[in-house]
C-alpha cells in the first residue's frame, strides 16, 4: 500500500470549528474524534480563513477505526497517473455511448433495487438518514437552487456536502464538502473503496452499477465519512426511478421549473414529467414548489396529497430583501431559484431544531432574511451557467475586468442552456449582459477621458487616441446532443435575443471535444485527432441559414475540411456583411462549420489579434459538454 509518511487533516476533524470565519459561526453541534477519520487522507489544501492543519504519521493513523479501504497503488505511480486510472475505471461503467441509447444493464434487479444492494454492500443504509438530506428535481434550476442552498447553510455555520451534475472539467465538480471540490488526494482512497468492495460482489444478476448510479454512492460514501452536517442532493434524471430516489427520508424535497425536456424517458407532456419530478416526494415529509404550468402543478398537487406531504408554493425572492446584497448567479430568472433555496434551507433549520437558534443570535425582523443567508445567496457559484469569462491569454486585466492591453478584447459569455425554455432565458441573461458591458465601457471611457476630441475620439489618460472595441461583435459558438431539437432551439435564442436588440452576427458550429463515452479529467490531454463526421454541425449550419435567409439554402458538406483555422474560415469572415452572404459557401456565409473546438478558439483569437479595435463576445450555449470543454481549453 502507499504510505504517506505525513498526512495533513483539517482541525476540524478534532472538534475545532469548521466554520470559514469563526465570528459567522452559529452552530458548533457535533464533535469529531480521531475514529471518524478515514485512513488515508492526503494533503489537503484549503485556502481559505479558519482552516488549519496539524500533521499526523502514518504510523498513528493505522490504529485509528475506519470504514474507508484505501485502493493499493504502486509507490512509484504518480498521483495524477491514479487519478487517470480512476477516469479510466468510470469511462467503463458507462453503459450508454450517446444520449438516447437505452441502457444495457444487465442482472435481474431494477434500479432502485440495485441501489439498496449496494447500498448494503458499501455499509451505507443504515447512514444515509443521518446525511439530513436536501432533495431536489427539476428541470431547469436544480443545480442552482442546491449551490444556493449549499452557500446558506455553510454561511449558517454548517459543514455541508453537495452533490451536483453534470461536471464541466472534472468529476470532482459534482462533490463539494464546505463549498469546495473534494481534492484528487481525498477523492481516490474514498473512489477506490467504493470500487473494490463493489466489485467483490459483482455476480452475474448484479453486475458493476453503471455511472451515475455509482457516482451516487460516492457522493453518499463522501459525505457520511466526512460527517457533513447537511448534504444537498440533485436528482440526476427525473425522480421517480433517479438513482437518488434511494433516499428515503430527506429533511425537505424541492421542485424547481419544470420544461419539455428528456422525453424519451421522461414522457411527452408535462404532465408525466410533472410525475416523474415528484416521484421524490416522500409521506409527511415538507416539500416546496416554485409556481409552474397548470398542467404540471396539478400532478404535483395529487402526488402530494396521496402522500400526505405539506406542500407550499415559492414565489420567487423579493431582491429588495437582500439588503444591500445581490444574487451572485447571474440572470433574472435565478430569483426564482434563489427563493426556493431560501424556502427549503429554513425548512432545513426549522426541522433540525436550528431556526430559532438563529433568529435569537441574528435579532432579525419577521420576514427579513438573515444575515447568513444573504451572504450565502451573494457568495454562491456554478460554473457553466449564465457565466462571463474574460480570455486572459493575449492580454493582461485588471481586477475590474477591464482590458489593459492594445489588442482586442475577446469575452465569452457561458451557459449550458439545453431546452427551449432555457435558450430564451439565456437569450435575456446574454442580452442584458452584453448591453450591460457596453454600458460600462462608455463610462470607463468617460471617467479616464483627460478630455474629449472634435472627431468624437477620446483621448486617455493613457495618451491613447484612438477609441477601443470601436467594433462589437456577437457571435454564436453552438453544438447540441443530436437527441435535442435544434428547430426548438435556435429560433428561440435568435428571436429572444433580436426582441432585446442584440442581433447575433455570426454562428460557429463546432463538435465536442469530450465524449459522451469518456469520463475524462483536467489533466486529460485533449485529443489530437478530431472525428470528420460533421454532419450533424453541417445540419445545424442549414438550420441557421434558413433563419437568416428565410428559405433553405445549399450547404456544401466539405468532407475533406482541413484541420487548419486561416483556411477553414478566413479572418474578413468576421467582417462580412449578412445581407452580402453567399448562402452556397459555408465558408463565407452568416455561419461556418469548423471541424474542432480548439480551432474556433484558435481562429476567434486571431481576429482579436489582428484587430485591437474590436470587441468580440461570444456566446457558448446548446451543450453543457460544449461550455465544459471552452472551459478547458481557456484554463491552459
Amino acid at each position: 500500500m502507499n504510505a504517506y509518511s505525513h498526512t495533513h487533516l483539517k482541525c476540524d476533524l478534532f472538534g475545532v470549528s469548521h466554520v470559514h470565519d469563526r465570528s459567522h459561526c452559529l452552530f458548533n453541534n457535533r464533535t469529531w474524534s480521531a475514529s471518524h477519520v478515514p485512513d488515508i487522507i492526503g494533503t489537503s489544501h484549503l485556502n481559505r480563513r479558519g482552516y488549519t492543519s496539524t500533521t499526523i504519521s502514518y504510523q498513528v493513523m493505522e490504529h485509528m477505526q475506519t470504514n474507508v479501504v484505501a485502493k493499493e497503488y504502486s509507490d512509484d505511480l504518480p498521483i495524477t497517473s491514479s487519478y487517470e486510472s480512476a477516469m479510466e475505471a468510470l469511462s467503463s461503467l458507462i453503459t450508454c455511448k450517446k444520449r438516447g441509447d437505452t441502457s444495457s444493464v444487465g442482472g435481474k434487479y431494477g434500479k432502485l433495487e440495485r441501489m439498496s444492494i449496494y447500498l448494503k454492500i458499501l455499509g451505507l443504509e443504515e447512514k444515509i438518514d443521518g446525511l439530513r438530506i436536501i432533495h431536489v428535481a427539476g428541470t431547469k434550476g436544480k443545480g442552482s437552487t442546491c449551490t444556493f442552498c449549499e452557500a446558506i447553510l455553510r454561511e449558517c455555520g454548517f459543514r455541508t456536502g453537495l452533490f451536483t451534475s453534470p461536471h464541466l472539467i472534472d468529476v470532482r465538480e459534482r462533490f463539494r464538502i464546505n463549498g469546495l471540490d473534494i481534492t484528487e488526494d481525498r477523492f481516490l482512497p474514498y473512489f477506490w473503496s467504493c470500487w473494490s468492495q463493489l466489485e467483490e460482489k459483482v455476480t452475474e444478476d448484479l453486475p458493476m452499477p453503471p455511472l451515475f448510479q455509482f457516482l451516487t454512492l460516492l457522493a453518499l460514501k463522501i459525505f457520511i465519512c466526512e460527517q457533513v452536517d447537511v448534504a444537498i442532493i440533485e436528482v440526476g434524471l427525473g425522480g421517480k426511478r433517479d438513482s437518488t430516489n434511494v433516499i428515503n427520508k430527506p429533511v425537505v424535497c424541492g421542485i424547481t421549473s419544470l420544461g419539455m425536456d428528456h422525453i424519451e424517458a421522461l414522457g411527452n407532456t408535462l404532465g408525466q414529467i410533472a410525475s416523474h419530478k415528484a416521484g421524490i416526494f416522500k409521506p409527511h415529509i415538507p416539500a416546496f414548489v416554485v409556481p409552474q404550468l397548470s398542467e404540471a402543478m396539478d400532478v404535483i398537487h395529487e402526488v402530494a396529497e396521496g402522500l400526505a406531504v405539506p406542500l407550499g408554493v415559492v414565489p420567487p425572492l423579493d431582491c429588495e430583501k437582500m439588503d444591500g446584497f445581490k444574487l451572485s448567479l447571474s440572470g433574472d430568472h435565478q430569483s426564482i431559484n434563489a427563493g426556493l433555496a431560501v424556502a427549503l434551507s429554513k425548512c432545513w433549520l426549522q426541522r433540525t431544531g436550528n431556526w430559532e437558534k438563529l433568529i435569537r443570535k441574528q435579532e432579525i425582523l419577521e420576514g427579513d432574511l438573515p444575515e447568513p443567508f444573504h451572504r450565502g445567496l451573494s457568495t454562491a457559484h456554478l460554473s457553466g451557467r449564465a457565466q462571463i469569462v474574460y480570455d486572459t491569454s493575449l492580454k493582461s486585466y485588471n481586477s475590474s475586468k477591464e482590458p489593459e492591453s492594445s489588442c482586442g478584447d475577446l469575452i465569452f459569455y457561458l451557459d449550458g442552456a439545453h431546452s427551449p425554455e432555457s435558450m430564451e432565458v439565456c437569450g435575456r441573461w446574454f442580452s442584458t449582459a452584453v448591453k450591460g458591458n457596453q454600458k460600462t465601457l462608455s463610462r470607463l471611457r468617460v471617467e479616464n477621458a483627460e478630455q474629449v476630441l472634435g472627431n468624437g475620439h477620446i483621448q486617455y489618460g493613457s495618451g491613447k487616441m484612438e477609441e477601443p472595441y470601436e467594433t462589437s461583435k456577437q457571435i454564436l459558438l453552438f453544438n447540441c446532443m443530436e437527441v435535442r431539437d435544434p428547430q426548438a432551439l435556435l429560433p428561440q435564442l435568435v428571436n429572444t435575443c433580436v426582441s432585446s436588440g442584440i442581433h447575433l452576427s455570426k454562428a460557429l458550429f463546432v463538435p465536442s471535444m469530450s465524449s459522451y463515452s469518456k469520463v475524462t479529467s483536467a489533466a486529460s490531454v485533449i485529443p489530437e485527432n478530431f472525428s470528420r463526421d460533421l454532419s450533424w454541425q453541417f445540419n445545424l449550419q442549414r438550420l441557421w441559414e434558413k433563419m437568416i435567409h428565410g428559405k433553405e439554402v445549399d450547404i456544401v458538406m466539405d468532407a475533406e475540411l482541413e484541420i487548419d483555422a486561416a483556411k477553414v474560415l478566413p479572418y474578413e469572415f468576421l467582417y462580412e456583411d449578412a445581407s452580402h452572404c453567399s448562402p452556397v459557401d459555408n465558408r463565407f456565409s452568416c455561419s461556418a462549420v469548423i471541424p474542432s473546438l480548439p480551432l474556433a478558439i484558435s481562429w476567434l483569437r486571431d481576429c482579436v489579434k489582428r484587430n485591437p479595435s474590436v470587441r468580440i463576445q461570444v456566446l457558448v450555449t446548446g451543450s453543457l459538454h460544449l461550455v465544459g470543454d471552452v472551459l478547458k481549453l481557456l484554463k491552459r
